[in-house]
């Protein structure tokens, strides 16, 4: 049951390390995305809408980086909150039962990315789509920490003096 919490609790720590890792190279990440698929020119009325949001996404990037590059400061500490909050999941990595406050908190976060995401996509003028794909992260974010704390509690009921067992 304890190798099962580590996995579950590894597959979201390594998820918000990536996540995380990927606010700071913004540009590069956009200019690979749009040269990769196609996204030319966000005026390109011959393109998907998807591609012109994509292609807006990328100049407003550049655009932004070249004439206020301290903006981009912003995801750096986005980045860096991410790790943190991955670092504090080390709490149950250690001890799961103790620290289930730590997956509860996991979830109520993962839980307000939905309202959080649309309330905020569409005040910022995201489409739709876009704001359903942020939103899929606090869904599957919440998965595995579901799964662990539902281990975490039967792992509480069959050692209920509250001591690690023995490795």
């Amino acid at each position: 049951m304890q190798r099962r919490i580590r996995i579950l609790l590894w597959i979201f720590i390594v998820g918000l390390v990536i996540s995380g890792a990927t606010a700071i190279p913004l540009e590069t990440e956009a200019n690979l995305l749009a040269r990769s698929i196609g996204a030319t020119d966000s005026a390109n009325l011959e393109q998907s809408s998807l591609l012109r949001w994509l292609a807006e996404v990328r100049d407003g990037v550049v655009a932004t980086n070249a004439k206020y590059p301290f903006i981009g400061y912003g995801t750096d500490w986005l980045a860096f909150g991410h790790f943190v909050i991955a670092i504090v999941f080390i709490g149950p990595l250690r001890d799961p039962v103790k620290n289930v406050w730590v997956v509860e908190f996991g979830m109520i976060a993962c839980a307000l990315v939905v309202p959080f995401a649309l309330v905020m996509g569409s005040v910022r003028g995201i489409p739709l789509g876009w704001r359903l794909i942020d939103c899929s992260f606090g869904i599957f974010g919440i998965l595995p920490l579901w799964f662990c704390r539902r281990l975490i509690k039967q792992l509480a009921e069959a050692n209920p003096t509250g001591r690690p067992a023995q490795r």
